[in-house]
């Protein structure tokens, strides 16, 4: 669980240089791209290559699993900012926690989760809706139903790798950059269908942002998260998906003195922080 706190605060940071530096300055798809393709090179130095003739079976899900978990992520995420608000996309992500222990279910064949892992996800969705509620537009139908389909991908491949078999920590380091080589198909044949060559970075600091995002919130934070996908139930791993919200917006309130409705986050934060600990009363349940 720490490791997931910790990657929620590297992102909601990376959250905030995005939507200052980059976004309607530089071409989505680039910066996709980019990003998926800088996590490649930083993990590839750990990959070991002859698990491409012993384990060519795993490699095929890892690449499968990051082209759908954040290679057609993204491609949804980036087509619904053509119908809606950045206000309205925080808005529809929050539904992803249920997609998250409903998608669980569906693939281990269970037929009843415990309850208190439905109730934390239904909770964490009401503590992000209490924070980021707004007024919606006219052409939100569309928008939606792309943020719905980004949320499912995010969803679905963060089950997948959680159910994958994948050893220790090591040994997924060793393998994991097979999930940004899928990644990184993806999201180059996005730029190549959708992206707009005339919308570059202009500026070093640009670049320098996109180095971060790439080695650091990509690279760093995906193969963190995915690895403490394990290491929790899946009641949990539902819930802080729905942190970065509150997080995120406490960034862009201490560093870049944007406005807020400080009873709002505060409520909306402590229901989610709520819906995180009664995650975790399954296991301290069970073990009684």
């Amino acid at each position: 669980m720490t490791l997931l706190i910790l990657i929620t605060l590297l992102w909601a940071a990376s959250f905030s240089l995005i939507g200052v530096y980059l976004a309607g300055q530089v071409d989505g798809y680039f910066v996709v791209l980019v990003r998926m393709a800088l996590a490649l090179l930083t993990i590839l130095p750990f990959f070991r290559w002859r698990s491409l003739r012993s384990q060519p079976a795993q490699l095929a899900k890892l690449a499968a699993i990051g082209a759908i978990q954040i290679g057609t992520m993204y491609l949804f995420l980036y087509h619904a900012f053509i119908y809606l608000s950045v206000t309205e996309v925080l808005l529809f992500t929050i539904f992803t926690p249920l997609y998250i222990t409903l998608i669980d279910e569906l693939i281990l064949n269970r037929r009843h989760l415990p309850l208190l892992w439905w109730l934390a996800a239904a909770i964490s969705v009401i503590g992000a809706a209490v924070i980021r509620y707004q007024p919606l537009s006219d052409d939100f139908v569309t928008g939606f139903l792309l943020i719905q389909a980004a949320n499912a991908c995010f969803a679905l491949g963060q089950v997948a790798y959680k159910r994958l078999p994948t050893g220790p920590a090591l040994a997924q380091t060793q393998q994991f950059a097979a999930f940004f080589f899928g990644a990184t198909v993806v999201a180059a044949i996005g730029f190549a269908l959708f992206g707009n060559a005339q919308l570059m970075p202009s500026s070093t600091l640009q670049w320098g942002i996109l180095l971060w995002l790439g080695v650091v919130a990509s690279g760093l934070g995906y193969l963190g998260w995915n690895i403490a996908s394990k290491q929790v139930n899946t009641g949990q791993l539902a819930t802080m998906n729905n942190a970065l919200i509150p997080a995120g917006i406490l960034v862009n309130v201490l560093f870049w003195q944007q406005t807020t409705d400080y009873s709002r986050l505060l409520i909306g934060g402590a229901v989610i922080i709520f819906a995180v600990w009664l995650a975790g009363r399954v296991n301290q349940l069970r073990a009684a």
